[in-house]
């Protein structure tokens, strides 16, 4: 049959057989493989820039509301070496600075200079290293005992700023047994070195003595309570009532840890800061503070305070087991200042406290709401609009002084400033230039008649 013959009939020729190419057999599973790569990546790239999207979204909105709000911070550049009139990019003239924490006027003293480039010379620029490995140097212990004998403590430890000495200090002397009961209006460093630890935390309401007892007495089950407090305030340039918070430790049998940033070198009689401006001697256990302000302006900071507080300290505090040494020029500048300071004639101390006087006078006689102590050099000129403090700071700049408005989140809202900060370095001419300034700014702004 038909079906038959079909289903019989001979195979069609087939084409002729190829030679084996062993090259091409190779390449076709690794054109699927690159293949399957590429369009893996393609994937990946696509899912990270969807996530880049998605978080320039969130970063722009942020900044958009920065700005709408008035707070959005500039930078403004300085060309010159820091001190009490600087070189600002953009202007032709010098500007008399009323913002940095100059507070001696030694960020650009000669010796003190001249200090840095002699230890650069004899110890290098850097040591490549944390202390316990091979970043420890002869100044290094000179500078710690040199701190000790200032601040009439047992011994002393650097790190590479304050900021690094709060984050390293609660968490290494402390435990979850234990509490630390801190002022609401302690420095960010002190506020990030408390979430650091695991010791019960207490907050008391900003240099109130009877909800700070409150707190000791409600911590009274803990090993050990430490009271934590900035010696002074520094957004507004008030000052803790160490005596009666020594008191309350002392009834409470707590310890008292204090930050010095904005008080060592130039408050008090002789620049021991705030316990000798409260007259608190031996009564507070542990002292942190900065060489980044008054005394030089480069960077740096320290704990000194009782011997077995520095050697735990030494052992445990994360901030110092893994960061660099301080740099050997600026501790050979920073041994300098503390040579300065402890001589019998050193005149900075009360240079910066009559400039301050001076300058604090003629702006409360002008009208004013200023805060702080009246001895300390931070000034801070009460605005209270972001706004307007942004506006009135870039107004003062064109009459040639340069200082910064305040605002949230550096300050609470509705409460900006402009922070003004005095040097032993001004004159008494450019004390009455910047009053004079500010009074002309204030009447054009309607903040005082």
């Amino acid at each position: 049959p038909n079906s038959a013959r079909l289903f019989c009939a001979s195979p069609a020729p087939s084409s002729p057989a190829q030679p084996h190419d062993p090259l091409a057999s190779r390449a076709r599973p690794a054109a699927r493989m690159l293949a399957r790569a590429t369009a893996q990546h393609v994937q990946r790239a696509s899912k990270h820039a969807r996530g880049l999207s998605s978080l320039q979204g969130i970063l722009d909105s942020a900044l958009d509301d920065i700005h709408a709000a008035g707070t959005f911070k500039s930078e403004r550049v300085i060309t010159s070496p820091q001190d009490s009139s600087v070189r600002v990019e953009g202007r032709d003239e010098p500007v008399l600075n009323f913002c940095a924490n100059n507070y001696l006027g030694l960020a650009d003293h000669p010796e003190v200079v001249q200090a840095a480039k002699d230890a650069m010379d004899k110890f290098g620029f850097g040591l490549s290293s944390v202390r316990f490995i091979c970043g420890t140097q002869s100044i290094h212990k000179q500078l710690e005992r040199d701190i000790a004998r200032f601040h009439e403590m047992d011994d002393t430890i650097l790190y590479p700023s304050c900021f690094d000495a709060n984050a390293g200090l609660f968490e290494a002397i402390l435990g979850p047994e234990d509490a630390i009961i801190s002022d609401a209006l302690n420095h960010a460093s002190i506020i990030d070195g408390v979430r650091l630890c695991k010791a019960r935390r207490f907050r008391y309401t900003h240099m109130d003595m009877q909800d700070l007892e409150s707190k000791l007495i409600e911590a009274k089950d803990a090993r050990v309570r430490l009271i934590a407090t900035d010696g002074v305030f520094s957004m507004d340039g008030d000052v803790a009532p160490l005596r009666d918070i020594c008191d309350l430790a002392e009834k409470h049998d707590a310890l008292v840890f204090i930050d010095e940033c904005h008080a060592t070198g130039f408050f008090g009689e002789t620049g021991r800061g705030t316990i000798e401006h409260c007259d608190v001697h031996g009564r507070v256990a542990i002292l942190n503070s900065t060489l980044g302000k008054a005394l030089g302006g480069g960077t740096g900071g320290y704990t000194t305070g009782m011997q077995s507080v520095i050697d735990i300290l030494r052992q445990k505090a994360r901030p110092y087991l893994f960061s660099n040494s301080v740099a050997p020029p600026v501790v050979g500048a920073s041994i300098k200042v503390f040579d300065m300071l402890s001589k019998g004639d050193n005149p900075y101390v009360a240079k910066v406290r009559d400039n301050t006087h001076l300058f604090r006078d003629r702006l409360s006689e002008a009208g004013f709401k200023l805060s702080g102590e009246y001895d300390h050099p931070i000034v801070p000129v009460m605005l209270g609009d972001a706004r307007l403090a942004s506006e009135f700071a870039d107004a003062m700049l064109e009459r040639g002084i340069y200082v910064i408005g305040f605002s949230f989140p550096v300050v609470p809202v509705g409460q900006a400033r402009i922070r003004t900060q005095i040097s032993a370095a001004h004159t008494t001419d450019d004390i009455n230039r910047a009053a004079d300034a500010f009074i002309s700014v204030g009447k054009a702004k309607g903040v005082i008649a």
